[in-house]
């Protein structure tokens, strides 16, 4: 049995703890023996596991600081514990260890002695770093709104001075410099009307199937890249239907997956590229400064090289490109999407392992 394959045994959940699942931070009881007796839904969204995977396992398995978890326990079996701080590390599947500040308490109970109140360290960060992007991306969607109005008009008579200078020249080697324009200013007026097109067409929200939007999406994908490249499906199929705009939603992801799939040139050509399309349910999120209670998560996860270090921080910004010849517009407008759609949009990074988060709050 792994660390995280569950006793059906232990499966019901005391109902004295059900008003824990309000709590925005991860609580679990621990029993006598040592085993998770329940995990409120703030846990299962830490630790990555359902309740049904948590309850019943050994508690200290679930951290890397087993043998603390273990002395608190015996502490609170004997009633000696009282209260404690301190830091742990929860192990999670798959992911790098996560430090949280744990806060343990004695219940002063014979079945159930010990509650771990468990809070992220990074989240009071998250929340701020969330909230400097809202603004810096907002600061910088006014400013390209702005800056692509003042380019549009004059590109257009450029465009057409240079088709009424081609028609005046009686050289093929002239007329090749007027085509050199005319093309040049296509393409910049391409890159406008990208730069306008979230504001341009108006939104059609209603109920959105998450799994059909990435089956789309992946049918578009494997058609771009037919070889060399997976696109595996990893779905929730209790995951009930978002309110959204579908199109909009399914050009955000293609975005995301795309530019997912050509960072991985070099796995490709390998022959083991891969992507994984995961949808969850996620419990108690902060989103753009407002808590929700259920969000969908929509996870997309490859085995590329990473995100360069000094892009990190600017992936969605607009033009910022980490790819030779990208225009550093599809992060931008599938964060522009997602943000339309009153959701939110997260990167981790490593190389080997680049997970983007796409969060959709159900109302």
């Amino acid at each position: 049995m792994s660390w995280f394959d569950a006793d059906p045994a232990a499966l019901e959940a005391p109902a004295r703890y059900a008003g824990l699942d309000l709590l925005a931070t991860a609580v679990l009881i621990v029993g006598a023996d040592g085993a998770v007796a329940y995990a409120n839904q703030a846990a299962e969204q830490l630790f990555d596991l359902s309740r049904r995977s948590l309850v019943g396992h050994r508690a200290a398995r679930l951290f890397a600081e087993e043998g603390e978890v273990e002395q608190m326990l015996a502490e609170a079996c004997a009633n000696n514990l009282g209260l404690r701080r301190q830091l742990l590390s929860v192990r999670r599947p798959h992911r790098e260890p996560l430090p949280v500040q744990a806060v343990a308490s004695a219940l002063y109970a014979d079945d159930t002695p010990l509650a771990l109140e468990l809070a992220e360290i990074e989240q009071q960060l998250k929340v701020t770093r969330e909230e400097h992007q809202l603004d810096q991306t907002e600061a910088n969607r006014q400013l390209l709104r702005s800056l692509a109005h003042e380019i549009k008009n004059p590109l257009g008579g450029i465009r057409g001075a240079a088709q009424l200078l081609e028609g005046e020249l009686a050289s093929a080697e002239q007329r090749e410099y007027t085509r050199v324009i005319i093309g040049e200013a296509d393409r910049l007026q391409s890159l406008v009307d990208r730069l306008l097109a979230p504001h341009r067409h108006p939104r059609v929200v209603g109920p959105v199937n998450i799994h059909e939007v990435c089956e789309r999406v992946r049918a578009v994908i494997l058609a771009e890249f037919p070889r060399g490249l997976a696109v595996r499906r990893d779905y929730d199929a209790s995951v009930p239907d978002v309110h959204g705009d579908r199109e909009q939603l399914i050009q955000a992801l293609l975005n995301v997956v795309r530019n997912a799939a050509q960072a991985l040139d070099a796995r490709i050509a390998a022959g083991d590229a891969e992507i994984v399309l995961r949808t969850r349910v996620a419990r108690q999120v902060t989103i753009a400064r407002h808590r929700h209670r259920l969000a969908l998560a929509l996870h997309v996860i490859d085995n590329g090289p990473g995100i360069p270090e000094e892009l990190k921080e600017r992936i969605f910004y607009p033009l910022v490109s980490g790819r030779e010849g990208g225009s550093g517009l599809g992060l931008t407008l599938a964060q522009t999407f997602i943000q339309q759609n009153d959701g939110a949009i997260e990167v981790d990074s490593r190389p080997g392992r680049t997970e983007f988060r796409i969060l959709i709050p159900y109302t």
